[in-house]
């Protein structure tokens, strides 16, 4: 007689973690070993769900205590302004110290040149690893995810940066059993990401848990919009639309925020958290591979920009 083993779940165990607190869990771990590692973390914060998501684990990490960080924003000057609002109030709320790198200001002083296309995606490399060696931060925390991009799906979460602020996919170290490793020279730092092993829906149902407030523009509305590259994009001073690009009012909502001039909404009636969470488990596109027009320069335009000191 054969005897069939029973195989035990996790929901056979009342102590297991769920699946987001053991994302959480990861990212909080990640958090304390940065600030037991290095002597000036900084956090990448925008006002876009990931960087929220990104702020809201940290605070957690040391509660009750503030977070031993300062925050970065490299503003391009085209942002969109319910981003920057939202930004600058969770910025006070908290009592935490912002930093911003202008990428206007490089543009005025002759330091940068604004792109034929408008875009200034691309100009941010300059002003964040300016930055970065002004202010002598060795480890600098992004919300990048794997499930992104693939040069992304690429990365560890610890990734070292030379002085250069530039990264050799070579250069990844091992991360066997949550061990990361810190060491870097003089000059060089560590970029570091604690939403690796998350996905969109991951982060979106994170934020519906935890009843993390966002900036409206990530939820339904009404916004004068135009086609381009296959993209609805926003109208305003950055160049946009061109004499033949007509607008029209949309019911649109934004997956990811960046800058207006290459981020693009899609169509949507999601106006609650279990909408957009439905709408995004259905989505086979990528919120990049979606909504990013900068993304789509070339198959590895992500690659390249990272290679150079970008995000």
């Amino acid at each position: 007689m054969t005897t069939v083993a029973h195989v035990h779940d996790s929901t056979d165990n009342p102590f297991a973690l769920s699946h987001l607190d053991s994302l959480e869990s990861e990212a909080v771990h990640i958090f304390r070993e940065v600030a037991g590692e290095f002597e000036r973390p900084v956090i990448l914060f925008s006002g876009g769900k990931d960087s929220i998501v990104m702020l809201h684990l940290a605070l957690k990490a040391f509660a009750p205590a503030a977070i031993p960080f300062t925050l970065l924003h490299v503003d391009t000057g085209h942002n969109f302004p319910e981003v920057l609002e939202y930004r600058d109030r969770i910025v006070a709320k908290h009592g935490l110290r912002l930093h911003v790198a202008s990428v206007q200001e490089y543009i005025d002083a002759g330091k940068l040149r604004e792109r034929p296309d408008g875009t200034r995606n691309p100009l941010q490399t300059v002003p964040l690893t300016e930055a970065i060696q002004q202010h002598r931060f060795d480890a600098v925390f992004g919300g990048g995810r794997r499930d992104e991009e693939k040069a992304r799906a690429k990365e560890r979460v610890f990734s070292l940066r030379d002085e250069f602020s530039q990264w050799d996919p070579r250069r990844q170290r091992p991360e066997l059993w949550q061990l990361y490793n810190g060491r870097h020279a003089p000059g060089e730092h560590v970029r570091v990401f604690p939403l690796s092993n998350w996905t969109e829906l991951d982060v979106w149902q994170y934020i519906q848990r935890e009843k993390i407030e966002l900036p409206e523009i990530y939820f339904a509305h009404e916004r004068e919009v135009f086609a381009r590259s296959g993209m609805w994009l926003t109208a305003g001073d950055w160049g946009g639309p061109k004499e033949s690009e007509t607008t029209q009012t949309r019911l649109i909502r934004y997956r990811t925020v960046g800058d207006m001039s290459c981020t693009g909404a899609v169509d949507s009636d999601a106006t609650t958290l279990d909408a957009v969470i439905a709408e995004i488990a259905a989505s086979r596109l990528t919120e990049r591979g979606a909504t990013r027009a900068d993304d789509k320069m070339s198959e590895a335009a992500m690659e390249d920009r990272k290679r150079e000191g970008y995000f």
